[in-house]
């Protein structure tokens, strides 16, 4: 009799889990077509094991994991030791620490200044697009302290003493003397609470002091990010105008800067990562570049930290994008898998097209990096008006598309244990770094103005698709109309249309038929509608899914 009543629970039991997709990981992030043709087009083919490596170990459980961790468990501060001394420390969760200790091993940080070999940042940027799918948070002091580099080389001195320490391949946690450590992170601070990106606004204080080239400090940054590098390079008012600064926050002789962390901001997402506001009070800090030439010195970091929020837009595209189908793969709604529904279909393969431009304009644009990096002046023309077109594009697009992603899993998509809200909050920063929608698209106004070897390279990329497409062609014909009407107001749509243009010519000329056909057709073309999945009949769609997911084809 009891093991009758026992059976009947047994089969009456709630708890038996049906049409749920099974884990994700491990899978391999480096496993798209779009990405691994880009690398070999861009010239680092050489390294592409590589990458096929670490996308692999970003797809583990483990790298999956500890990217959860340590958003979960999030950085805190330290203000003072037990003994009520001013440390302004912050303590991260080991997993951020394993994160780090992969991206700085791989070379995501600032390795590719001491590697000679053409590619070396178009590697670290294809790195930056498979270790993103671990996690997003850390990619910030490794962009910062790739970025440092050119920046701090317009003062050889102190590039002399730092530099082997940036491009370093070892993580060494821990404020102590940066010319006794293994390796170097470096941040920046520029934005105040009564300017933001008008940083010429900027009422931090310089004085000089009796030692040349060596100044003091007073002031408070707003959005200083990653408090706990080595160094900093900083914006401050001397006596010459606007300057650039090295902060080291430990001293030659071991004392401690003062760089008062006053408190970690609480961010909408980004979480993982501590953004701080520092207090600076007779902080020592060394010149870099003439003074008054602060802006000039520093935006060769902007343009490089500028590519990475091209890159982590269009990673975060293809992370929610593998998160879908893997979904929609895996899960039956109304008696057929949602992948085979026709609706889920032309979604997903309009995300798809969206995440291949995004990856291949990313690895152009390294291209161009690499190659201005090694004194090709037309490359360092297009680098200068391309990058920032598509840190406007593609760090826009990166909330629409995450969003449509994430109601592909439905409810399931709105709990944080998907991962896909951490995806989300992540979206929009990446249009804020680095200068907001607005900031860029006046910047690409300007480089038009000041320089017009830009306006020749952007025009001379795009005619290498000459031909190809008719719907390219008008588009670009109507963009050198637009150029002579040029004016702030209209901004946005001028550098949304140079993006568009962008993304077509480099899918005509490299991605299958059927992409570029799509493409152009709907964002060129006008046969879509305004959201995601309304790609038009004619659309090759299972030629466009089996391009985005090749493991399925």
């Amino acid at each position: 009799m009891a093991s009758t009543v026992a059976h009947e629970q047994q089969d009456s039991a709630t708890h038996t889990v049906t049409n749920q997709p099974p884990p994700l990981a491990p899978y391999d992030a480096s496993a798209d077509p779009a990405l691994l043709e880009g690398l070999r087009r861009e010239g680092a083919g050489w390294a592409e094991e590589d990458i096929r490596r670490l996308g692999r170990r970003a797809g583990s459980a483990q790298a999956q994991e500890w990217g959860d961790l340590a958003n979960r468990h999030e950085p805190v501060l330290r203000t003072h030791d037990r003994y009520g001394h001013r440390v302004d420390e912050v303590e991260f969760h080991p997993s951020w620490h394993h994160l780090m200790e992969v991206a700085v091993t791989e070379g995501l940080a600032g390795a590719p200044w001491a590697d000679e070999r053409p590619g070396a940042h178009v590697l670290r940027t294809a790195g930056g697009l498979v270790w993103g799918h671990a996690e997003a948070g850390h990619g910030c002091p490794t962009s910062m302290t790739y970025a440092a580099v050119p920046a701090l080389r317009r003062e050889p001195e102190l590039a002399k003493v730092y530099e082997p320490l940036l491009t370093s391949r070892e993580y060494d946690p821990g404020l102590r003397i940066p010319a006794e450590k293994r390796g170097l992170l470096a941040g920046m601070g520029m934005t105040e609470k009564q300017g933001g990106s008008d940083v010429r606004t900027n009422t931090t204080t310089a004085t000089p002091t009796a030692e040349p080239g060596v100044h003091t400090l007073r002031g408070h940054k707003w959005f200083t990010s990653a408090p706990m590098c080595d160094v900093f390079l900083v914006l401050a008012q001397a006596p010459d105008g606007l300057s650039c600064f090295l902060v080291p926050r430990v001293l030659p002789d071991g004392t401690r800067n003062t760089f008062r962390v006053q408190r970690l901001k609480d961010k909408l997402g980004n979480r993982s990562n501590a953004s701080s506001e520092p207090e600076f009070d007779g902080t020592v800090a060394w010149l870099v570049g003439p003074e008054g030439e602060g802006v000039k010195t520093i935006i060769e970091m902007v343009n490089c930290t500028r590519l990475d929020c091209v890159m982590a837009s269009a990673t975060l595209m293809r992370k929610t994008l593998v998160e879908a189908g893997h979904h929609v793969r895996h899960r039956t709604a109304f008696g057929a898998r949602l992948l085979d529904q026709p609706l889920m279909r032309n979604v997903l393969a309009d995300l798809a097209l969206e995440s291949e431009a995004a990856t291949t304009l990313t690895l152009r644009l390294a291209g161009a990096a690499d190659r201005a990096a090694r004194g090709d002046a037309g490359e360092r023309a297009l680098r200068r008006i391309a990058t920032a077109v598509g840190k406007y594009w593609v760090t826009k697009r990166g909330p629409a598309f995450t969003a449509e992603a994430l109601e592909c899993l439905g409810g399931n998509g709105y709990v944080e244990d998907s991962g896909m809200p951490r995806h989300y909050r992540e979206a929009p920063l990446l249009s804020i770094w680095e200068g907001s929608g607005n900031v860029n698209a006046l910047d690409v106004l300007r480089a038009l103005g000041r320089d017009s070897a830009v306006a020749e390279a952007l025009f001379a990329e795009l005619a290498l698709a000459r031909g190809a497409d008719p719907r390219l062609d008008a588009a670009v014909s109507a963009l050198k109309d637009g150029l002579a009407q040029a004016s702030p107001a209209g901004a946005r749509r001028l550098v949304e249309r140079m993006a568009l243009a962008l993304q077509a010519s480099l899918l005509v000329r490299f991605a299958p038929p059927a992409v570029a056909d799509a493409f152009c057709a709907t964002r060129l073309g006008g046969d879509w509608g305004y959201a995601f999945g309304t790609l038009p009949g004619t659309a090759d769609l299972d030629a466009i899914l089996a391009r985005a997911f090749p493991a399925d084809a």
